[in-house]
């Protein structure tokens, strides 16, 4: 119905009907999703013949002509850094400190540790990817099932892009032209709500099933051990203390506050011994490789959003839709259902390159503020890094272990309605994501 009020609205025909086909067959033949969004931009472009084919290489050149996106590669760097340094290992000992009193200690701190790592590297894959190393195999030998230690993981790193700085807010911002220090400071509580959420939800399934004991330790004791690790290891919270109090201050962009983290870091290494300068072609040629999956996404998506702007689909999208309903309640709750449906099946840059452009004037059209929008984007398509069957961080952490995506998947389930609490939380209670803001932008 939706489809045919679209059709209806915009009299789509085959220079937007082709397009679309062959971008879902090569997403389906697995070509990597830059050249997919690419050939569907140029054929759009070529077949609806408002756009001379000249003007591509101009639109593809100012896609990624901005300073902000000099913070992507920066942050994917620091994490790096991070990681080959050994720095992280010095968040787990702190988190499992934090939390050694408890029963399920150490699932909590695996859970903490993917949110200190996400204040650093903005980026999920790398989050699942580092903590799942450290921590999975000690999570089995604490009781936790392996499925279900994977997926506690997956879940986990979700907050890479949730909690900032994150990449994906930096990406929607440029796209809708929000300062992507806005968008991090509205993000903190609902990135720290989901990172609540999923303790909460190891909490009460460690209770149910008993995966691990332990939690008789006595005040004097925990606070020992809290203080010995805090001791051997306070050096690691320089690099956060750094971004967050740079950014929120209003001191430092994104982008120099990405640049002091690689640095501060780097130099950390070299005092403590943990990094030699035979580490720096490996480190860079793995940041580059992430990084080089993200900007051609964002280039291509310049030229698809001009060929969809001037046939007129985002108009006509918020035409149809509203033609249905014009239930605020229910638009927001369809916006929800398309994210995570999108974040299912692709990954975060190429979701937010094709759909905020489109569902943005629908979010302005029933009066949805433009921050909390943008929240709620990212927090439902970060559901969809555990949701079967393309989530990203289920890939990761089954890549690294072995383990079954099916059997990962299902023990997965909990985390994701729990998540999705939150989501329905942030779309219909903007003060969430506004709080903090200044009142010119609530």
């Amino acid at each position: 119905m939706l489809w045919n009020s679209l059709n209806q609205t915009v009299e789509l025909g085959w220079d937007f009907y082709l397009p679309v086909i062959m971008f879902v067959a090569l997403i389906a033949l697995a070509v990597p999703v830059w050249a997919a969004i690419g050939t569907a931009a140029i054929t759009m472009l070529v077949m609806s013949g408002d756009l001379p084919l000249s003007a591509i290489g101009e639109s593809l050149f100012t896609g990624i002509d901005a300073f902000a996106l000099t913070a992507v590669p920066l942050f994917i760097l620091t994490g790096d850094v991070l990681v080959r340094t050994g720095l992280s290992k010095k968040f787990l000992d702190v988190a499992e400190a934090l939390t050694c009193w408890t029963r399920g200690g150490f699932g909590s701190a695996t859970v903490l540790v993917c949110g200190m790592f996400a204040a650093i590297s903005g980026s999920d894959a790398a989050g699942a990817a580092a903590v799942g190393r450290m921590t999975i195999a000690r999570l089995v030998e604490s009781g936790y099932p392996r499925p279900y230690a994977c997926a506690l993981v997956a879940a986990g790193a979700c907050t890479g892009i949730l909690i900032p700085p994150s990449i994906a807010y930096i990406i929607i911002g440029l796209v809708l032209g929000i300062s992507a220090s806005t968008l991090f400071l509205a993000a903190l509580i609902p990135g720290i709500a989901i990172l609540v959420s999923i303790l909460i939800t190891n909490i009460i399934m460690n209770r149910l099933y008993t995966y691990e004991t332990g939690g008789n330790m006595g005040l004097v004791e925990w606070l020992g051990n809290l203080g010995h690790a805090l001791k051997s290891g306070w050096y690691a919270f320089i690099v956060p203390g750094i971004i967050f109090y740079g950014i929120f201050s209003g001191r430092l962009t994104p982008t120099e506050a990405g640049a002091t983290a690689v640095v501060v870091t780097i130099l950390m290494g070299f005092l403590l011994g943990t990094l030699k300068l035979s580490d720096f072609p490996a480190m860079l040629v793995s940041s580059a490789k992430v990084n080089g999956v993200i900007l051609p996404i964002i280039a291509f998506s310049a030229p698809l959003a001009e060929a969809l702007a001037i046939m007129g689909v985002p108009q006509g999208f918020v035409t149809a839709v509203t033609g249905l309903t014009d239930d605020p309640s229910v638009l927001i709750l369809l916006m929800i259902c398309i994210l995570i449906a999108a974040g299912c099946v692709m990954e975060t840059t190429p979701n937010i390159v094709i759909l905020a452009p489109i569902l943005k004037p629908l979010a302005d059209n029933i009066g949805m503020n433009e921050i909390q929008f943008c929240i709620m984007m990212i927090t439902a398509l970060g559901v969809g890094f555990i949701t079967p069957p393309l989530g990203l961080n289920l890939f990761v952490v089954s890549g690294i272990t072995g383990e079954s995506i099916l059997k990962i998947a299902a023990r997965a389930i909990p985390f994701v309605l729990t998540m999705l609490i939150v989501v329905l939380l942030i779309a219909y209670i903007p003060p969430i994501s506004t709080t903090l803001l200044p009142d010119i932008f609530k």
